[in-house]
């Protein structure tokens, strides 16, 4: 593509402590792209989402979010910025409502478009109005990854992240929630970064795809290509992660 990346990451090393987790990460997401990020588990991936983030920030390298250099900006700024994410292990609360929790998401958006944001995101994940007095603690594992979902988009992003959406969880609902995301990228345009072990769904939703090994990008391509590639399906698709 052309044009600028919505989202552009170059060269990116993250550290815990003396611990290196990326080494010299860089990728592009570009506007309207569902664009996934596979590995194995400790490979970095989530590392990676959470330091677009801005938690933990970058020690050296450069983000850029529509052309403005994010790399050293708090997480909060961030979010009003137009990113939301769903993070791994959803992280909803508990001992609120899914109408609480779909609030909370909508705090950092514009109020007056709160009625119309709560009927998208109900149409998208029928099961949460149903559930919408329910506390969020008593949902199912697949319910509460919706939610998490739900509860980014009810802060009108322009790139939604979604860290490991798909973990631990049954078949019919990972089908299910791996639809919402196409249908999300196909009516709405929304531009998405993914972050996957089940490598099979995430190369067959994505247009682009990068491999990660150990804090470093190995191989990219096209969501197709990366399925046939040999050493693809023997480390990740063929009794290996999945």
């Amino acid at each position: 593509m052309n044009a600028p990346a919505l989202l552009s990451v170059s060269q990116v090393e993250t550290f815990y402590g003396r611990i290196q987790a990326l080494r010299g990460v860089s990728l592009d997401v570009h506007e309207g792209e569902i664009v996934t990020l596979i590995g194995a588990n400790g490979a970095g991936k989530s590392t990676l989402m959470m330091t677009i983030c801005g938690s933990p920030q970058a020690r050296s390298g450069q983000i850029l979010y529509r052309g403005h250099d994010i790399t050293r900006t708090p997480t909060h700024q961030i979010m009003h910025m137009g990113i939301a994410q769903s993070p791994e292990g959803r992280r909803i609360f508990g001992r609120m409502t899914v109408m609480e929790n779909l609030r909370i998401g909508a705090s950092v958006a514009d109020p007056s478009h709160f009625d119309r944001d709560i009927e998208r995101a109900f149409a998208l994940f029928p099961l949460l109005k149903e559930r919408r007095n329910q506390r969020g603690g008593t949902l199912s594992g697949g319910e509460q990854q919706m939610l998490a979902i739900a509860r980014a988009l009810m802060a009108q992003p322009r790139l939604l992240l979604l860290d490991e959406p798909s973990l631990g969880l049954a078949p019919l609902v990972i089908k299910q929630i791996f639809g919402a995301i196409r249908e999300l990228n196909a009516t709405q345009g929304l531009t998405v970064f993914l972050v996957e072990q089940n490598a099979h769904h995430a190369l067959r939703l994505a247009h682009r795809g990068y491999v990660m090994v150990n804090g470093k990008i190995t191989m990219t391509g096209t969501g197709v290509e990366l399925l046939g590639r040999e050493e693809i399906r023997a480390a990740y698709l063929e009794g290996g992660v999945h």
